[in-house]
């Protein structure tokens, strides 16, 4: 009665319900594995942005890569702004997902290194090529706080480094590249401004990460093993349909004739 699993179509759905189960699971694992990275980081981000900030050469230097325990740290820097080397980011959205540029303002140390200060989101010109309007910073000596984020390379970003932009417009907020454009050594990393709040409101400082939401992915997970499980079953209840009406066909059959002596 089960002769029919050998049949051409048999053989194939069999074959494809051998391949999605495995591709499932592992689909399952990949989803897990992400709800995991991002309750781990959510607790990263939440130690971090609790931790009484420190100056931010305590936690970088020249040419270091600030490792992911550190991102989002509290720290400060006391310096003078250099708004003669200012950049926008292009590119760049704010909270209601408007897009725009960060602006770059490096932060002169009193030993002369230079911090990257990210003061915020400005919108648009209306030509893109065009520098847009861009509050001045503060003079004079001034301490910034805010939160400690990595160069951003092409590869962890997927930001593709774009060559013959506009003057002082850049793609990527990177130390390495910022250090050769001001002749001076630049802490490694960028400050993420969040204090003292512009007197205009401009540049829009950037909200806090969110480190609250776990997002959709367990439940992303179990819909992928449920999906595995439920191959298995489907097959078995195909098979015993398949059975059940042969068998039923064969039962209603009429008996072949008698042959002549």
């Amino acid at each position: 009665m089960y002769r029919f699993l050998l049949s051409r179509q048999w053989v194939i759905l069999t074959l494809i319900g051998l391949v999605l189960v495995p591709a499932m699971i592992e689909l399952g694992f990949w989803q897990l594995h992400r709800h995991e990275r991002r309750v781990a980081q959510n607790a990263v981000i939440e130690r971090n942005l609790d931790a009484k900030p420190v100056p931010m050469s305590e936690l970088t230097s020249p040419g270091h890569t600030v490792p992911r325990s550190d991102y989002w740290r509290q720290t400060t820097a006391t310096g003078t702004f250099d708004t003669a080397h200012e950049v926008v980011v292009r590119r760049r959205t704010n909270a209601d997902d408007r897009v725009g540029f960060h602006v770059l303002t490096p932060l002169v140390l009193a030993d002369g290194r230079a911090v990257l200060v990210n003061r915020g989101w400005v919108p648009a010109a209306a030509d893109q090529k065009a520098f847009p309007e861009v509050p001045p910073a503060p003079g004079g000596t001034v301490t910034v706080t805010g939160r400690l984020k990595a160069d951003e390379t092409t590869d962890a970003s997927g930001i593709k480094d774009l060559k013959g932009l506009p003057p002082r417009q850049v793609m990527l907020i990177n130390s390495a590249q910022q250090s050769r454009l001001l002749d001076r050594q630049v802490l490694g990393g960028y400050l993420e401004q969040s204090g003292p709040e512009p007197a205009s409101g401009s540049p829009e400082l950037i909200p806090e990460p969110d480190h609250d939401s776990i997002g959709a992915h367990m439940a992303y997970a179990v819909q992928w093993w449920l999906f595995a499980a439920a191959v298995p079953v489907g097959w078995v209840i195909l098979v015993r349909r398949e059975k059940h009406d042969r068998a039923a066909a064969q039962s209603g059959s009429p008996e072949p004739a008698p042959t002549a002596a």
